[in-house]
């Protein structure tokens, strides 16, 4: 039998070989495009490289001299002001929860004008995915300057940032959720004699509630990160700690400050994650007894 397996194996590659002749045995155009293709990623590579001032001098001064800050990094010491970071940290998870929640509570309307099997028009629906895809295509930082500029420096642009950033987010993931949600309960509330609103409320919102709120669940994790980074910029939060710090040269107050952004990150992710899984499970269980 296995003297047979080289003669099969040889057999059923003539066999694909015959139906199948441009993959195994490319015509001469076909590998010059391939390699054609290649030289020009690997001439761009270098070219961007080259016009962007990469040196591997400057690599290795840059990477011995990452060295003597990770040496100065140890041990993480918060110094006097671990009242002053915990503060600022609390201020980043209240930025990114507040501002995840806004964004949702905003695009949970929006999502049923953007999704096709709500509102019908095509001129409305393209509108709308529009609109949501232009607020999305803003990051997180950019609308944090810019709401520094409209409302001053403090959290309170930071939550306006995140929330603008996710508006746009949350309405394309929610309005795709709308739009692959199971029709039959939705018919069976149009045979009851129930109103469109009735639908919604009854046939569409407890599909997709879960999966809205496991996307919110994960974004609130992501904006724990990006209301740490807008921080920098003056929204508010241990960001403007850690740059304080950072612009000081205080690395053992930054690796404190850094450890404690880490362990925040993974904690909510830690919880999310099992929430998420939970939600998951229990809205697969309602369907099975459905």
């Amino acid at each position: 039998m296995m003297s047979q397996a080289p003669l099969l194996a040889d057999t059923d590659r003539a066999r694909l070989t015959h139906a199948y002749p441009a993959v195994f045995k490319p015509s001469l155009l076909k590998r010059i495009q391939t390699v054609t293709i290649i030289v020009a990623i690997v001439g761009l590579f270098l070219f961007g490289m080259v016009w962007l001032g990469f040196s591997f001098e400057k690599l290795a001064t840059g990477i011995s001299r990452l060295g003597v800050i990770l040496g100065l990094m140890f041990p993480p010491s918060p110094g006097a002001l671990l009242h002053l970071y915990l503060k600022g940290l609390a201020e980043t998870l209240a930025i990114a929860f507040l501002g995840t929640m806004l964004a949702a509570i905003l695009a949970f309307p929006l999502a049923f004008i953007a999704a096709k099997n709500v509102v019908g028009q095509r001129v409305v629906h393209f509108l709308s995915r529009r609109f949501l895809d232009t607020i999305r295509g803003v990051d997180t930082l950019i609308w944090a300057l810019i709401f520094i500029n409209v409302v001053g420096l403090g959290p309170f642009a930071g939550i306006l940032a995140v929330a603008m950033s996710d508006i746009g987010s949350f309405g394309k993931l929610f309005s795709e959720a709308i739009e692959t949600a199971d029709t039959k309960p939705v018919d069976g509330v149009t045979a009851t004699g129930g109103s469109e609103l009735h639908q919604i409320r009854f046939g569409i919102v407890p599909q997709v509630l879960p999966v809205i709120l496991s996307q919110v669940l994960y974004y609130f994790e992501s904006n724990t990160r990006s209301a740490t980074v807008i921080g920098i910029v003056g929204a508010g939060g241990i960001g403007l700690y850690l740059s304080n710090e950072i612009n000081q040269q205080n690395w053992d107050h930054v690796s404190f400050i850094i450890l404690m952004i880490l362990f925040t990150v993974a904690a909510i992710d830690f919880v999310s994650a099992r929430l998420r899984r939970s939600m998951i499970a229990g809205s697969q269980g309602r369907s099975e007894r459905k």
